[in-house]
């Protein structure tokens, strides 16, 4: 979780396990769930939601400290998880917090 904007690739992931590629994305698949990348968008998107809930950063910059690297790739992802871009989340939750 420390190393989410980072650059991770499988084989990194695999490396840090002692595992092959292959036996991690199964024995992976089989705990989680989920696909290795799957499970690491979805990490990098929740970081995401912390900034954009709790910073007035920029989208690029959130998308650089979450692990998207470009604010075009943080944009894909939150849309495909939440169907919102950056600014509508942050305005929704700023919009929540002032109502409350």
């Amino acid at each position: 979780m420390r190393h989410l904007a980072e650059p991770l690739t499988l084989a990194d992931l695999a490396a840090h396990a002692n595992m092959s590629v292959r036996t991690f994305s199964r024995r992976f698949r089989d705990e989680a769930g989920s696909t290795p990348g799957q499970w690491l968008a979805r990490q990098r998107v929740d970081l995401a939601r912390h900034f954009l809930e709790t910073t007035d950063w920029p989208v690029d910059l959130v998308a650089h400290r979450a692990g998207f690297g470009t604010g075009t790739s943080l944009r894909q992802h939150l849309h495909t998880a939440l169907g919102v871009s950056p600014q509508a989340y942050r305005r929704t939750f700023r919009h929540r917090q002032a109502a409350a």
